[in-house]
């Protein structure tokens, strides 16, 4: 009996290292089928309905105008019944402006329209479903919410809003102190080329002198040498017959 208490005791540890090591595969398995949930969610939404009206979200327009209230959608994996509409947040009621349907991609868009100054321009050939505000009023003011919804993605809701506002006149912008302040870089840099220019020019002058310099130098050395070298030639001569 002593003998099988310490097998049955050595056994233990090995049987205890065993089950810790199967629920760290466990545990390790979860770790990657998570990462792996998380990375198909993150595809998915890259691939998902997206509406946006631009990079400016908002317009100033003068009274008696019109308007383009800008939209535009983009899918990865492409439309089937995308369904759209415009609505203008009145005082918190929304009133719908405009909607309609894509059937697919380059189909053109079936749509209605409520306000007889609201006008479709969109085209499914450029992802657009774009609207037009005919003679805009102080009361057009506020926001206007472009929705879409596209029955390829379970149904899910996009919106994106674009903002009006409503002005007696376009106020001019006074650009004096811009355009002085880009005069005088402009002149600052126009000087600092100018130095630049100057200091190249006297630098290749400079340069030439030098040449020139060394060139007369060299000639009227080897002048000289000549010179001396044909006088000691003919004291040469004259003293020999004396020999």
């Amino acid at each position: 009996m002593g003998k099988r208490e310490e097998r049955q005791a050595d056994m233990e540890p090995l049987k205890s290292g065993g089950s810790v090591r199967h629920s760290r595969a466990r545990s390790g398995d979860t770790v990657h089928a998570s990462v792996l949930v998380v990375l198909l969610i993150g595809v998915w939404c890259a691939q998902a309905l997206e509406v946006s009206v631009g990079k400016v979200h908002f317009v100033e327009v003068m009274n008696g105008s019109t308007v383009l209230l800008p939209c535009t959608y983009s899918s990865c994996i492409g439309i089937k019944n995308l369904y759209f509409s415009w609505r203008y947040n009145d005082n918190g009621t929304m009133r719908m402006l405009c909607n309609g349907t894509i059937p697919a991609e380059g189909v053109d868009p079936r749509s209605n329209t409520y306000n007889p100054r609201v006008e479709f321009v969109g085209s499914s050939k450029s992802s657009n479903i774009s609207i037009l505000l005919w003679n805009v009023t102080f009361e057009d003011e506020g926001e206007y919410t472009c929705f879409a919804r596209n029955p390829k993605e379970k149904n899910r809701n996009h919106s994106a809003v674009f903002t009006l506002f409503v002005v007696d006149e376009i106020k001019e912008v006074d650009n004096t102190l811009t355009v002085i302040i880009l005069s005088v870089v402009g002149g600052i840099i126009g000087l600092i080329i100018l130095v630049m220019i100057l200091k190249a020019l006297i630098l290749f002058i400079l340069g030439k002198v030098q040449n020139k310099n060394k060139e007369c130098l060299v000639s009227s050395s080897g002048i000289d040498n000549t010179e001396n070298g044909l006088t000691g030639s003919k004291a040469d001569n004259k003293a020999s017959p004396k020999a």
